[in-house]
């Protein structure tokens, strides 16, 4: 595939797995859900790859950066934005979850020294921009309470774990390890550290049989990280974190569109909209271009 292939692979499934995870969090733990979509994740790639030896042998030492990625990218971000996610709006968690745009770029420069792109960190600026203003009414009413203080943090953090994660994983494209054999054994990392977790900390494993719970966890499974991780994190070596994560602008974008549709969501303010939707657009055309500032 090519990266405008890619590119809206990624952006299109995670826009409507929103749906899916609206049905995994009730009953059931939210770390507990994470798990087991990342679990069948695994044993699916498993049963693709095994049988076709295309899981390569890792070192030790790989096998290391690929636990660290799936603690980061499989795990850590969705079990602290799932904890954020009870206090705020889900506009606000947009906007904190589209800063990964920055931490990427630092991350970038720290640890693979790559280059700080002009164009990247502008278009970033721009992005973030029309985020906010998108979400403006949402915004607007953030109080400064100490329990949505510490949801925001929560947040932030996820959001940071997730950059950690696209780091490692652009590490280890550096190392030519291939995508689907990182991601397999990463999420299986991720779902036995999720698991270990919930034992530890005494929270039921259970596996609700209902229709609507089996069907999404499916569609996660399979739609939501087995395709949409081999796109994004083929993305990330193509084009590297800091514009692969450009992607989480247009997300809820798609989300909105979808809930549009579907829900009868009724869009607000028009002109803030026009300007907020001109600017991320904006903000990924920018981020996409070849130049490097």
């Amino acid at each position: 595939m090519n990266t405008a292939m890619l590119y809206s692979a990624t952006v299109l499934i995670w826009g409507t797995t929103w749906i899916a995870i609206s049905y995994q969090l009730e009953g059931v733990a939210p770390m507990v859900s994470i798990a087991h979509r990342f679990a069948l994740s695994a044993a699916l790639l498993l049963l693709l790859l095994v049988p076709t030896r295309r899981l390569v042998r890792l070192a030790p030492r790989d096998h290391g950066f690929v636990f660290l990625q799936g603690l980061f990218l499989f795990s850590g971000n969705y079990l602290f934005i799932y904890a954020g996610a009870a206090e705020l709006a889900s506009g606000l968690i947009a906007v904190i979850f589209s800063t990964m745009v920055i931490f990427n770029s630092v991350g970038g420069a720290l640890f693979l020294r790559l280059p700080v792109s002009l164009w990247v960190a502008l278009g970033g600026l721009l992005g973030l921009a029309g985020m906010a203003g998108i979400f403006l009414p949402e915004l607007a009413q953030v109080d400064g309470s100490a329990a949505t203080l510490r949801a925001f943090g929560l947040c932030l953090t996820g959001t940071l774990c997730a950059s950690l994660g696209n780091i490692i994983a652009a590490r280890n494209h550096r190392q030519q390890l291939p995508v689907l054999t990182c991601n397999t054994w990463g999420m299986l990392y991720g779902c036995l550290t999720l698991y270990a977790a919930a034992l530890l900390a005494g929270t039921p494993l259970v596996l609700p049989l209902e229709r609507d719970y089996l069907l999404s966890l499916g569609y996660l499974a399979v739609l939501g990280s087995v395709i949409a991780f081999w796109a994004y994190v083929t993305l990330i070596g193509r084009i590297g974190p800091d514009r692969a994560s450009y992607t989480t602008l247009l997300f809820p974008l798609v989300a909105l569109a979808v809930s549009t549709m579907f829900e009868g969501y009724r869009w607000s303010l028009p002109a803030v909209l026009g300007l907020a939707l001109a600017l991320v657009f904006a903000g990924n055309w920018l981020a996409m271009r070849r130049q490097r500032g």
